[in-house]
């Protein structure tokens, strides 16, 4: 059930300050990000609750404490935050702006943009060094295939957990939904990952994640299946790549939105990937797809923004109709 009180209005207005306003550099040089602050807290009980010398039980244990914690004061603070706030155009208005700062449609533009923009400009060298500012692979081994789906595959892995994610709960749960969600993300980036040090520590935030994101990256998918003809793609054979490769991806979430933006581009994309700790050897997504180039970066962003103007289009009417 979608949450009340203007929420869905609410939605709107951080949609629009997101896309007019983004995250400008001028500001989060001055003050912290709220993200920032989210991951300051995370690293803080992480430390106090993540010890070598204890064993594997107990450090799942207080991963799972950990978690129980964070989320619990995302959603006091969410809640405190829609209190002070009362019903109204201005409380909307406050409210969006609030939560305009934990979406990403502008900056995530903004960033996979400037890989774009590297290639035309400093050649392949630049666009290794653009490329690694959004994804966690070696960029030195990088050929211009490969740093072309980097980037594609950041962004629709991002509209999922940056976007389309973010914007679900706070439409189902208002801003303890959102704040709550970002919380999780965050730990689950920082965290989540399968190494000695986090194996245990943070199984449940890895876990939770995997769960918030199962609905979004979905939902995610589809929006990008829906406006495949922006880049000449066919919706169907989006949706078809979708649906039979979408299960191949290491993540149970983010194969949904990447299989669906490789069929609307028609590349093939994820495949073998080299990180600092080693290649990962995972199967292509849309196999049969050819391989990518700089210019599929500009029509995956063209993608993106029509996905995100319809996602707005969709919550718009929602709010005119409930």
């Amino acid at each position: 059930m979608l949450a009340s009180d203007g929420t869905l209005y609410v939605v709107i207005a951080a949609l629009a300050f997101d896309a007019m306003i983004g995250d400008p550099d001028w500001l989060w040089r001055r003050a912290p990000h709220p993200v920032v602050w989210i991951g300051n807290v995370i690293g803080y009980l992480e430390n106090q609750f993540n010890r070598e010398n204890w064993s594997s039980a107990r450090r799942k244990a207080m991963g799972v404490v950990t978690v129980i914690l964070l989320v619990a004061s995302a959603i006091v603070i969410g809640g405190a935050l829609e209190d002070v706030f009362e019903p109204g155009p201005f409380g909307i208005l406050v409210k969006g702006l609030i939560a305009s700062m934990l979406i990403a449609q502008r900056s995530l533009y903004q960033h996979v943009a400037r890989v774009h923009r590297a290639f035309a400009d400093g050649g392949l060298p630049a666009a290794r060094q653009a490329v690694a500012m959004i994804v966690g692979r070696d960029p030195e081994r990088l050929d211009e295939s490969g740093v072309s789906r980097a980037a594609i595959e950041s962004t629709a892995e991002n509209f999922s957990d940056g976007i389309v994610a973010p914007v679900f709960w706070l439409a189902l749960l208002g801003l303890p939904g959102l704040i709550a969600y970002k919380t999780i993300n965050t730990a689950d980036s920082m965290i989540g990952h399968r190494n000695a040090r986090y194996q245990d520590f943070g199984w449940a935030a890895a876990r939770l994640d995997d769960l918030v994101n199962l609905i979004p990256a979905r939902l995610s998918g589809l929006l990008v299946a829906i406006v495949a003809p922006i880049v000449k793609g066919a919706v169907l054979t989006s949706f078809r790549v979708m649906l039979r490769d979408a299960s191949k991806h290491r993540s149970p979430n983010a194969g949904w939105p990447e299989s669906a933006m490789a069929g609307a581009l028609g590349i093939a994309m994820a495949g073998p990937r080299a990180y600092a700790e080693g290649v990962v050897d995972d199967p292509f997504l849309n196999a049969e797809g050819r391989t990518a180039a700089p210019d599929d970066i500009g029509r995956a962003l063209r993608v993106f923004v029509a996905a995100c103007v319809l996602q707005a289009v969709i919550y718009t009417a929602l709010a005119l109709l409930l």
